[in-house]
């Protein structure tokens, strides 16, 4: 008996093509592009106030010089955006979506935290900082959900995000510090 196969299409056909060197070059500006924006807008939130109540707040004495910390977070905000790339790319994973929603979240906080903690002083005096010292906190826990999401679907894009968390661990105690010592 001659019998007739057919054959199915491979897994590999089945899957999605990745996008076309043009839409990833569009997409890795954009998504660079994205959280300088929240930087960007945070800076001109806290400008007036870096030079206001903070410059003769009580502040840590591990805190920086105000110098260090523009361009920390712009180095900061173009690796985080390089790190969402590199999930975005991947058209395989089917946790993409969920890890780049996570993504926006903690930047939605992070966009949050400065307008709170500078701008909102001289209004609430220290319960904005304490409010401050909760987004912070959130934006703690968020990130380090991103992270473990990134990293399931790219382990370069977890450990791009490494240095992000340990300054926003840092940050945090600035943030604690100030809110107790004024």
């Amino acid at each position: 008996m001659n019998a007739t196969r057919t054959t199915e299409p491979a897994d590999a056909d089945l899957r999605p093509a990745r996008p076309s060197a043009p839409r990833q070059v569009l997409a890795l500006a954009l998504l660079i592009v994205i959280p300088l924006s929240v930087g960007f807008l945070g800076s001109i939130a806290t400008s007036d106030q870096v030079d206001g109540w903070y410059a003769s707040a009580d502040t840590a004495p591990w805190t920086p010089p105000n110098e260090v910390f523009g361009p920390v977070w712009s180095t900061l905000y173009v690796v985080m955006g390089f790190a969402a790339w590199l999930v975005w790319r991947r058209v395989d994973a089917s946790s993409r979506r969920a890890a780049l929603i996570v993504f926006v979240m903690q930047l939605v906080l992070n966009s949050i935290w400065s307008p709170l903690f500078f701008g909102g002083y001289p209004i609430w005096g220290t319960a904005a900082l304490w409010a401050a010292v909760i987004v912070i906190l959130l934006l703690v826990g968020t990130l380090t959900e991103t992270m473990r999401q990134f990293w399931r679907i790219s382990a370069l894009a977890g450990a791009l995000l490494i240095p992000y968390l340990a300054w926003v661990v840092y940050a945090t105690t600035l943030n604690v510090y100030i809110a107790l010592a004024n």
